[in-house]
């Protein structure tokens, strides 16, 4: 087990406060080059779609957060309204809206359905924006926590990454597949950058500068099995940031749940690779990505590279943003 010594050691050395210049919020987005999209691009051969979102709804992977909830959809107008709209909206002066939606309806054919969703912005597959975690009251490249309030984040807020678009070349890494695992990797065996360097050996590919690694755990497809979404999984561990550092990648996702090992390998320290990603590299992590489909063919045609498009929605001052990824190759 490390201690903090350790671990302030590792954070000195994958800073990159500066590295962009004083005023950045970008982070490792910044590797993303013109060139580096169009490598992205070029990879597309077969013209195959891999959807890498999960199911935004009731049903989802929130709740063993009590603060973090799935989301609930309604519905504020359906075809059931309609006809009670016409027959009492008109009459109905305390309801406003109630007499607009009856002169929509009112002497035409046209009718339609409204919707609205009340979510957390991280509660299925998303972004963490830099804002989302920091320590010793300071984010990502310097910038105050306090620019972090109750009106949003000043400072690194996933709007700021918008522009970047945040599509590149991405590469899979099935560490289910070089385990021989059935499903998934069960809590209690971290995946080391030792791990990391031998599935993109054996799956003859390369990680690169720009590059977004897609590190599968098998914890999305467990989770399709048992719905419980408390179950924790195998993921990074903490030391996996220094290789993520090393290779200059874009950003990191995962098929689960905090993209890092649940077990802290650091006393003192909780989610220790959030700190050193977001708050020390400026390197965003995504989780909740479902990987399952991608990495069956990727196992078949041997290609574990593609062009990878995943932005964020442009939610001023979020900390996080839903997301709907998607590979083509």
């Amino acid at each position: 087990m490390a201690d903090m010594t350790d671990f302030r050691r590792v954070a000195d050395d994958v800073r990159n406060w500066g590295r962009w210049g004083d005023g950045d919020e970008l982070g490792t987005l910044n590797f993303i080059t013109a060139d580096k999209v169009a490598e992205g691009a070029g990879l597309v051969k077969r013209g195959k779609v891999f959807p890498l979102g999960v199911d935004f709804g009731s049903s989802g992977p929130q709740g063993a957060f009590h603060f973090r909830q799935n989301p609930t959809h309604v519905m504020t107008i359906d075809g059931g309204d309609t006809n009670t709209l016409l027959e009492y909206g008109p009459k109905w002066l305390q309801n406003p809206a109630a007499g607009q939606l009856a002169g929509y309806f009112d002497g035409n054919p046209m009718r339609f359905n409204d919707d609205l969703i009340i979510m957390p912005l991280q509660a299925a597959t998303q972004w963490d924006a830099l804002s989302h975690v920091y320590y010793e009251d300071q984010l990502y490249n310097g910038f105050p926590a306090k620019s972090v309030t109750s009106a949003g984040a000043f400072h690194c807020g996933i709007d700021k990454v918008d522009g970047k678009g945040i599509t590149s070349r991405g590469v899979l890494l099935d560490i289910v597949r070089l385990r021989g695992a059935d499903t998934y990797c069960p809590l209690g065996d971290p995946i080391t950058p030792t791990e990391l360097d031998d599935a993109a050996r054996s799956q003859g590919v390369e990680v690169r500068r720009g590059d977004i690694v897609l590190v599968r755990t098998g914890w999305w497809a467990r989770f399709l099995q048992t719905g419980d979404g408390a179950e924790p999984g195998a993921g990074l561990d903490w030391t996996c940031a220094s290789w993520l550092h090393d290779h200059e990648v874009a950003a990191v996702a995962a098929d689960n749940l905090m993209v890092e090992n649940p077990a802290s390998g650091v006393d003192g320290a909780f989610l220790p690779m959030h700190m050193l990603c977001l708050r020390d590299m400026g390197l965003m992590l995504g989780e909740y990505w479902d990987l399952t489909a991608l990495a069956a063919d990727c196992a078949a045609d041997g290609v574990y590279e593609f062009q990878l498009i995943a932005p964020p929605l442009r939610v001023t001052g979020a900390v996080g943003s839903p997301v709907n990824p998607i590979a083509i190759k």
